[in-house]
This record gives C-alpha cells, sequence and structure tokens, in this order.
C-alpha cells in the first residue's frame, strides 16, 4: 500500500507541475503573444494530463 500512496503523491506533483508549466508559459505575455503561445501550451498540458490519467488508471487496478 505505501508504493501506491506514493505513486499517486508523484502523480499529483506531476500534474501540479504540468498546470504550472502552462500557467508560466501563457503568464505576463502582450495580447498578441499569448495568442501565439496559448494553444501550444493548452495542448502541451492535456498531453501531460492524459498521460497523468493513463499512469493513474494503471495504478489503480494494481491497488484493488
Amino acid at each position: 500500500m505505501p508504493d501506491t500512496e506514493l505513486a499517486e503523491e508523484l502523480l499529483q506533483i506531476e500534474e501540479a507541475d504540468a498546470w504550472f508549466e502552462y500557467l508560466e508559459a501563457t503568464r505576463a505575455q502582450s495580447e498578441t503573444r499569448y495568442a501565439e503561445v496559448e494553444p501550444w501550451a493548452w495542448a502541451r498540458l492535456n498531453q501531460r494530463l492524459r498521460a497523468v490519467r493513463a499512469r493513474r488508471a494503471r495504478l489503480r487496478p494494481a491497488a484493488a
């Protein structure tokens, strides 16, 4: 059980890191630059969140 809890905590950290990366990329940008960067940042965020969800889904059967 402790291994599962550690893995879940690491996934939570990775998820938070993905959101912080998105915020860092989009924060304090001019309107023009934001329009250029935001689609990339959103796609990157979604890619990282999908990876976290996939790993979390593989983790759940192991916990049961």
